[in-house]
């Protein structure tokens, strides 16, 4: 599968390319958004183009990773969205997240949940996920709310690299596809 598109009601989400490493690094490194998605450190450029790669890869093994958020009306990043295995308290990397963040500017508007309500759609309907976590800091409350929004329920409390993450879950079967207005384009071209 390849170059999956998404488009909501206000965005557009595609998936990253290498092009968009120096944007994401200015994304990642701001210090509202590192303060819970990088546990407040800044990240190399180095880091940033390692999330890329590790992205195009599991696109074409899985299906799957992350995406650039913009608003229809405004191309540039706005945020990202996707999914990722991700280890657990058992060293397992069987179980997938979807990870959200949002620029500052952009804040309260619902654009998080929006995003993450149509990748969470495209993991249970294209990539066949049975259930799909997300976690986040005990005083990331932002990211509670809109977890609550899409239906999540509390899974487990993990400390994970000596970070403590309160995850939630949701199954294939209890997401509500309600409310969402949602288009997949899939360039299925080889290549």
């Amino acid at each position: 599968m390849k170059n999956p598109l998404i488009e909501t009601r206000r965005l557009s989400l595609r998936p990253f390319i290498r092009q968009d490493i120096d944007d994401l690094h200015r994304h990642w490194t701001d210090r509202e958004m590192r303060k819970y998605l990088w546990d407040d450190q800044i990240i190399s450029r180095e880091t940033a183009a390692e999330v890329v790669e590790r992205s195009l890869e599991t696109f074409k093994e899985d299906g799957f990773g992350f995406w650039i958020v913009s608003l229809k009306s405004e191309p540039s990043l706005v945020g990202f969205c996707g999914l990722r295995y991700f280890t657990d308290t058992e060293g397992s990397n069987s179980e997938v997240e979807i990870l959200y963040g949002i620029g500052s500017g952009q804040c309260g508007k619902g654009l998080a949940t929006e995003a993450a309500a149509a990748v969470l759609r495209y993991g249970f309907e294209e990539s066949k996920l049975e259930r799909i976590y997300a976690g986040a800091d005990p005083p990331n409350a932002a990211s509670f709310r809109v977890m609550e929004k899409l239906g999540m329920k509390y899974a487990q409390r993990m400390t994970i690299n000596g970070v403590v993450a309160i995850y939630f879950v949701i199954g294939r079967e209890s997401f509500q596809y309600d409310n969402l207005s949602y288009q997949l384009e899939i360039d299925r071209t080889v290549g």
